[in-house]
């Protein structure tokens, strides 16, 4: 339960061997958030939800989870400013609950991040396939697509390619990540302005389908969601349940305006900047997000949406003719996924690197780079690691991963800023969550409602990450974290 003092986190970020150059300002900030909310979510994710569980609704699944993550990113927003320290959710955590907690939240931080990396590269994976189909880039079945081949080398190749790009410098990232922004950005006012003409009013009737039962074989507690198996109530799909189902999925489409957090030691003016970037970034995508939902719903019935198809927003605008406008998506997606894969192995980076700073997880791992001042050696492994994810695992196991990952971590910050308050009153805050007591107390129970109506199978595969996490901490960073080595007695 030892935890580390705000004033000594912050301390240890001027240490010369593990020094991060700060080049971002809220911009960069804004647009990292930007442009790494906006990928899988909006362009894969909308179909296949649409088609499994919401309907037309799930306009309504994405107005529910933005406000779960409105609520989360008034409280990350909070900690960033006090806070301003490499490690998001687990320096948060290590200020105020202590280090086993922070080491939980670091590890549930690692599943979100790369997991979240690996799916998006999968998701760039099959929106290459739509570019690329029939030309001499073609990539045989066998090579892109871990379900259906032996791996998905286009996903092997961009997390490769990305990690690269990160350890030449967090500015350089900046940059290309802005250019990416822009284009993605015009992709979907294209979508949503040529959309507008293809609406069919009756497409949106019913609004929210009526309830069914789920489709056979996916029953069980396996594919149930948990709080259909605790309340003894059958698998159903639409209805107001599939709208909140969906949401619980399409959450994993907000993910990535936490990792602005991340970013704040490398940021000039961080008690400023960090908010706005954080909550910029996620007003910025709801809308567009409800937006491109209600026009995709309007254009094509969604019952008649394939929910294995890899790039459902171009298909939707194959489907009334418009090939020339699903080519242009495809092209945006496939550019945009990119920068989305490359944000998400930032993330991860930056966590593992203040643990490995701390001592949680082998320290060399937090190695900067003496010319670019990134983290180099963390992010080589990361960068192999969703590499090797993204062409093995396919992308609906990977989403529900990230999910339930993100909205534990949401949790634990929501907690966290109401405890760091009274623990801490003293600590100059720039940016101060209003009504904290309130705001947090319903952040951690809609983030926790959306975690209950993930699947049984889902939480079997969170507990277990989260029981090997608890192995490593017992046998590595228990003993060697700074604190312990502080106070000997304290790890004994």
């Amino acid at each position: 339960m030892r935890t580390k003092s705000v004033e000594q986190s912050i301390a240890e970020t001027d240490e010369p061997e593990h020094r991060l150059r700060k080049s971002l300002g809220a911009l960069d900030l804004m647009v990292f958030g930007v442009g790494v909310i906006i990928g899988a979510g909006i362009f894969v994710v909308t179909g296949t939800v649409a088609k499994t569980n919401s309907g037309p609704a799930i306009t309504l699944s994405f107005a529910i989870a933005g406000l779960a993550c409105g609520l989360a990113a008034l409280c990350y927003a909070e900690f960033a400013s006090t806070v301003p320290v490499a490690g998001s959710a687990y320096t948060f955590s290590y200020a105020t609950f202590g280090e086993l907690v922070a080491w939980v939240i670091g590890w549930d931080l690692a599943l979100e991040f790369t997991i979240g990396a690996a799916a998006l590269a999968t998701s760039f994976s099959g929106y290459f396939q739509e570019v690329f189909d029939g030309t001499f880039l073609e990539v045989p079945a066998s090579l892109s697509s871990a379900a259906e081949g032996y791996v998905d080398l286009p996903a092997v190749v961009i997390a490769l390619l990305v990690t690269a790009v990160l350890i030449a410098g967090i500015k350089f990232s900046s940059r290309l990540n802005q250019v990416i922004v822009a284009i993605k950005l015009l992709v979907i006012a294209a979508v949503i302005v040529f959309g507008v003409a293809h609406i069919d009013p009756d497409n949106y009737s019913p609004f929210i389908p009526e309830s069914q039962p789920a489709p056979e074989g996916d029953g069980g507690f396996l594919h149930s969601t948990l709080i259909s198996t605790l309340l003894g109530i059958d698998p159903a799909v639409y209805g107001l349940a599939g709208v909140i189902a969906g949401a619980s999925i399409v959450f994993f489409a907000f993910l990535g305006f936490d990792i602005v957090a991340t970013t704040a030691e490398e940021t000039r003016n961080p008690q400023r900047d960090v908010p706005r970037g954080i909550l910029g970034s996620l007003a910025v995508v709801t809308v567009l997000y409800v937006a491109v939902s209600l026009v995709i719903t309007g254009m094509r019935p969604y019952t008649d949406i394939d929910e294995n198809d890899a790039a459902p927003l171009a298909t939707a605008f194959d489907a009334v003719g418009m090939e020339w406008m699903g080519r242009l998506i495809a092209i945006g997606a496939c550019i945009g996924l990119v920068v989305v894969v490359m944000i998400l192995v930032l993330g991860q980076t930056r966590v593992a690197f203040a643990m490995a700073r701390d001592g949680l997880l082998p320290r060399p791992l937090a190695k900067v780079h003496p010319r670019f001042g990134t983290p180099y050696v963390i992010t080589a492994i990361t960068g192999v690691a969703v590499a090797a994810i993204g062409g093995f695992v396919d992308l609906a196991t990977l989403v529900n991963l990230v999910s339930i990952g993100a909205l534990f971590a949401f949790v634990l910050v929501s907690l966290g800023v109401a405890v760091l308050r009274r623990q801490r009153p003293d600590l100059h805050r720039s940016f101060r969550t209003p009504v904290v007591d309130v705001v947090s107390a319903c952040s951690v129970l809609l983030c926790g409602y959306l975690m209950l109506n993930l699947t049984g199978e889902t939480w079997i595969r969170f507990l277990v990450w989260m029981a090997i996490g608890l192995v490593v901490y017992a046998a590595y960073g228990r003993r060697h974290s700074r604190l312990a080595e502080s106070a000997p007695g304290d790890a004994s």
